[in-house]
């Protein structure tokens, strides 16, 4: 289950795609989208990541950063970010440490065999550091507009 509004954002420490390491305080005093994803250019998290990146300047103009995590290589990172020209940061969590942080690791289930993933969840984090919105089993095609009118209040 992932960690509950209210509670403290988990701190981390990850690699962007071009290798700098990013960490959550470097964020304090701003609201943050933080988005977990499976995969890198895969069908759904590249509906997501466009529908994020088609509605950055209303997620700039209201202050947001985005941030996205998946378990993919900051070089894996570099080639979805390049390919569809996302202008936010992809942070790479290779042994899924931090996705555990948060509760979005687990049972997964694809074509009837079970494996353990990414559980596709984004997180709305107050510029204090506090998780103020947690959004489930997301729904990729709708999810930024969901988001986006969370953020506005």
């Amino acid at each position: 289950m992932p960690i509950a509004a209210g509670r403290p954002a988990p701190e981390f420490s990850l690699a962007d795609e071009t290798g700098a390491t990013r960490n959550l305080t470097d964020f304090r005093g701003q609201t943050i989208v933080l988005y977990f994803y499976p995969k890198d250019d895969t069908p759904g998290c590249t509906t997501e990541a466009c529908n994020f990146r088609d509605d950055y300047s209303a997620y700039q103009q209201a202050g947001v950063v985005i941030l996205g995590v998946s378990p993919d290589s900051p070089k894996s990172h570099a080639k979805f970010k390049q390919k569809f020209q996302l202008p936010f940061s992809l942070l790479a969590d290779e042994d899924h440490a931090i996705c555990e942080a948060y509760g979005v690791w687990g049972q997964k289930k694809f074509m009837g065999k079970e494996y353990m993933g990414v559980l596709r969840t984004t997180f709305v984090i107050d510029p204090q550091g506090v998780v103020k919105k947690v959004f489930e089993d997301v729904k990729p095609a709708d999810h930024s507009a969901e988001v986006l009118a969370a953020v506005r209040g």
